[in-house]
């Protein structure tokens, strides 16, 4: 229950729908309730069963609050006046007047449960993905993006189809059902204290079958999640699954995975189901005993009930199924509910390893220099990464990282705009601890470029003014440092073509160069560059390499690179091995120094 509630809270404040909606479905379920309880009456009239005195007594009991003596009241005085006719005729106008009423009210509690519910889940899913905007790079390192998918769309489509329904029939048809049992008990208590014999039964078997289908409804979820993440990498990856001939290997894969959900869901399913025939033969049972125990009060006379009073009884009885029979399949669906709504809180409640400190610094503009002091990284404990690196990159200069692959380069090269926190040691930016300082003044001074370039299915201008405002002109400006203005003119539509899905539709120089433009339009302070050049042809590397170094102009950068030969100008080379700064100095110093790593690098590039 505790689940269901804190989905429930992200509608909004429960107090301003509960009150109307409360108000709403109580007058619907009093009218639908006296709807019923007018069979009496009219089969009295039918039968020939109402005499003077009873017509008498009526008249003489005032029409106040009570809406039962409301109705005899005028119902008598109708019957006095115009005989058995207008009396018929006023029990039918009352009870179209009834199922008028009943329905208007029932419209508008309807009203209020889909605004309820629409809001729920839009808020919902809100919260998820701004949460999911907000956490640490490894979260998402961690999870798969087709389960992080799955829980914005199909899990918050599975509370909205089933919690808030069941939170329209813990009220709604639960006022219902304690209408129809007072109204049972108003004809005869006997028979209604019969008839609640079963319930603790019923009661019973639906609480084992509840706790099924939430097992079942969790595992479900679990393998749709599953489901997306595989069709996700899939379809991202179809060119090197065409490569491979992997098709059959993939489908079986998928195979797998949505046999398994059929499972999942079949067992769901087929206790779900199980719930209603339950129900529904409890009921016709009850009423077939109801039939039989009633019958032979009426027909012994030892129970003082009339036989318009145990038809007006049965007809509310057979009602009364209706109500239970929907509390009892909503409370079952609810379980998928709040099994996909325990997958949505754990992102909700997720902490984020990278976070800003309570009263974090607002930085603004880079002074001086950039520091690591001892500073060591681990994505695991006791498998390091990086291990005590010192160095310092002064504003203007560039420091360049070298070195073989799964050294730790683009790792040490994260730390620096907070994607991740030291294990140990502190990075400083003007004496100041990176930890101390928001994440989000940080990155403001920093443009990145990395060696995939980032792109969005939108246009070309929409990518270069990524998160900022700016004007054609500038724009423009920045896409001819880059040189990348030439390119996008010949386009079909200039600055406005529509560049696909990650920019598909662009060659990989043109993306990088496009990328280029965008740092370039963000004016930053610092640079990182990592291995902006090594996916590319020679050709695309010159214009890419060319806009590098007009975007590098009286800026601080550090650069990552795979090709030597385009950092010979850095102020410093470090290169890294094993998570170890093992060598440091300019290109002529390393170069020249015999054996050393960098050395054996740039001739294995030479050969």
């Amino acid at each position: 229950m505790n689940t269901y509630f804190k989905l429930l809270s992200y509608a909004g404040k429960l107090r301003n729908f509960v009150i109307p909606f409360l108000f709403t479905s109580f007058i619907s379920a009093v009218f639908g309730v006296l709807n019923l309880v007018l069979i009496k009456p009219m089969l009295d009239i039918l039968f020939g069963q109402v005499g003077e005195d009873a017509i008498q007594a009526m008249i003489k009991t005032p029409a106040g609050i009570n809406p039962i003596d409301w109705f005899n009241y005028y119902f008598a005085g109708y019957y006095q006046e115009g005989g058995k006719f207008a009396g018929l005729q006023f029990v039918c106008i009352s009870l179209i007047i009834g199922i008028f009423l009943t329905n208007v009210f029932r419209y508008l509690s309807n009203r209020l449960l889909e605004g309820f519910k629409v809001n729920m889940v839009a808020n919902l899913r809100q919260a998820i993905f701004d949460k999911s905007m907000h956490m640490h790079l490894a979260f998402f390192n961690n999870e798969r993006k087709g389960n992080l998918i799955s829980r914005i769309t199909t899990d918050v489509q599975e509370v909205e189809n089933s919690v808030g329904n069941t939170f329209s029939a813990a009220i709604k048809e639960s006022l219902l059902l304690i209408g129809y049992l007072a109204a049972l008990f108003y004809l005869s208590v006997k028979l209604t204290l019969f008839a609640l014999i079963v319930i603790p039964i019923t009661g019973g078997f639906l609480g084992v079958i509840l706790k099924r289908l939430r097992q079942d409804a969790g595992q479900g979820q679990g393998r749709l999640g599953n489901l997306m993440s595989l069709m996700d990498e899939a379809y991202g990856g179809m060119r090197v699954v065409k490569a491979f001939v992997a098709e059959n290997f993939i489908s079986q894969k998928f195979k797998e995975e949505n046999q398994g959900y059929k499972r999942s869901i079949f067992s769901y399913s087929v206790r779900r189901e199980l719930a209603n025939p339950f129900s529904e033969v409890v009921g016709v049972s009850m009423v077939a005993a109801l039939l039989l125990y009633g019958g032979s009060l009426v027909l012994t006379d030892q129970g003082g009930m009339e036989a318009s009073t145990f038809l007006a009884y049965i007809a509310l009885f057979s009602q009364v199924v209706r109500p239970a029979k929907e509390i009892t399949q909503a409370f079952g669906t609810s379980q998928r509910g709040i099994a996909a709504g325990e997958r949505i809180l754990s992102v909700l409640h997720a902490e984020a390893e990278v976070k800003n400190q309570e009263g974090a610094i607002e930085v603004k503009n880079f002074k001086d220099t950039l520091t690591f002091e001892n500073v060591s990284f681990e994505y695991q404990a006791g498998q390091p990464v990086l291990k005590e690196i010192n160095f310092s990159l002064d504003k203007g200069k560039t420091i360049a990282l070298v070195g073989p692959s799964g050294g730790g380069k683009s790792t040490l090269a994260d730390l620096v705009p907070r994607f991740f926190d030291p294990t140990a040691g502190s990075i400083k930016i003007d004496g100041t601890d990176l930890k101390e300082v928001s994440q989000h003044s940080l990155r403001q001074l920093m443009g990145i470029v990395t060696q995939e370039a980032i792109l969005f299915n939108d246009t070309i201008f929409n990518n270069i003014t990524f998160g900022i405002e700016a004007s054609v002109e500038e724009v423009q400006k920045a896409a001819k440092i880059a040189n990348a203005h030439e390119f996008i003119q010949e386009q079909s539509q200039g600055y406005q073509t529509l560049i696909g899905d990650r920019g598909t539709k662009l060659s990989g120089g043109q993306r990088q160069r496009i990328s280029i433009a965008r740092a370039i339009l963000q004016n930053p302070p610092i640079l990182i560059l990592d291995e902006a050049t090594s996916a590319l042809d020679t050709e695309s590397e010159k214009l890419v390499q060319d806009a590098l170094m007009h975007l590098m102009e009286n800026r601080t950068t550090l650069v990552i690179a795979h090709r030597l030969s385009t950092i010979q100008e850095a102020d410093e080379i470090l290169v890294i091995q094993d998570g170890k700064i093992v060598e440091r100095g300019t290109h002529s110093s390393l170069y020249h120094k015999a054996g050393g790593v960098y050395k054996k690098l740039v001739e294995l590039q030479e050969i």
